[in-house]
């Protein structure tokens, strides 16, 4: 995965731009799942990802519906509500050559499918898993999802009288290793994140903030516009080098820097701001999001990752070969074996 440089008409494997678009968007004026879209079209290009080796998967809401607006060229799959990484496991199991990239929402995730996000994180499944996190369930009119604040009022459903679930805690605790939270609103954070999260062996979730401009743009949501822009506190300046391209730099800013090294070689670069934080410190990334509950942060940026833990095609050893290319011979046992096996039982 290589980069390339704004002029050039055309990336590294020949494509333009435009040949990472999709479908025209039905979403409202505004939403902020279409300005992620775009972000991952500009990602995927500067990468020069093929987008035949894509796949695209999502449940049920407005985020699912996303997917039809990036990389047209690629596969897809729309599933059940909740559902989605179950498709992807499997997608991936059988053929690991596929660069996942799960869209999911706070209602598919945080609600009805937070069983199998829990699960998906815990097998570490080699892919980009992101949560556009509205509060809301804007399909079906604007009612408070599980990551709606408490005390929060929906201009339909009433007062909210149940605390949030934070789903980047949750991801850390059932032992993610790429987690991170962004801001539909900061294109240029999220995109840097995404290309990081691509170059992560293992699940890498995103969390993004993604306004509904229709049901939950108020004042007072923390999944708002205004609210993002004024109460946003990046951890950290990042900036991400692909492998085998020099950098040309010029900061001379004070602060302190700390490179993470990804399993492809390329490399996220830190800069601290504000505060001394660690994102492989474990222990300080759940202490940040549980001391963000009772104040008004609204933290962005990489809150943990490790590099150390297997993806789950490690784990299961797989072969090198995808198993979806393997003929049939070499993924059953002959006649004469299973009547060897068959034998022991008799």
């Amino acid at each position: 995965m290589t980069a390339t440089t704004e002029s050039a008409a055309v990336n590294r494997i020949g494509l333009s731009k435009a040949d990472y678009n999709g479908a025209g968007s039905t979403l409202c004026n505004g939403c902020g799942h279409y300005s992620i879209a775009n972000v991952i079209i500009a990602a995927a290009y500067e990468l020069a990802l093929d987008p035949t080796r894509i796949a695209k998967f999502s449940g049920i809401g407005c985020s699912s519906k996303s997917p039809a607006y990036f990389l047209g060229k690629s596969h897809s799959i729309n599933g059940l509500h909740g559902r989605m990484p179950s498709l992807a496991t499997g997608a991936t199991t059988v053929n690991k050559d596929l660069v996942a990239i799960g869209v999911s929402g706070d209602g598919d995730t945080g609600s009805i499918g937070l069983g199998q996000f829990k699960h998906l994180l815990r097998r570490n499944v080699d892919m980009v898993y992101l949560i556009e996190n509205n509060g809301v369930y804007g399909l079906t009119k604007g009612q408070l999802s599980a990551t709606a604040d408490l005390g929060q009022k929906s201009r339909h459903g009433g007062l909210n009288q149940l605390p949030p679930i934070d789903l980047c805690l949750e991801a850390i605790i059932a032992g993610c290793s790429f987690v991170a939270r962004s801001f539909a609103g900061d294109p240029k954070q999220l995109q840097t994140l995404l290309k990081a999260a691509f170059s992560h062996r293992g699940t890498a979730v995103l969390n993004i903030i993604s306004p509904c401009v229709t049901f939950n743009n108020g004042e007072g949501s923390t999944k708002s516009y205004v609210w993002g822009r004024e109460h946003e506190l990046p951890l950290h300046e990042i900036n991400f080098i692909p492998l085998e391209h020099d950098e040309i730099q010029a900061d001379y800013e004070a602060g302190a820097v700390r490179e993470v090294t990804m399993h492809d070689g390329s490399l996220i670069r830190l800069r601290k701001i504000g505060q001394e934080y660690d994102p492989t410190d474990r222990p300080a990334a759940i202490r940040l999001l549980e001391e963000e509950r009772s104040g008004q942060m609204f933290t962005t940026g990489l809150l943990y990752i490790n590099e150390g833990r297997q993806s789950l095609a490690d784990h299961e050893k797989l072969v090198d070969i995808p198993l979806v290319h393997l003929p049939d011979e070499k993924l059953r046992p002959s006649r004469t074996a299973l009547d060897a096996i068959n034998a022991e039982y008799s």
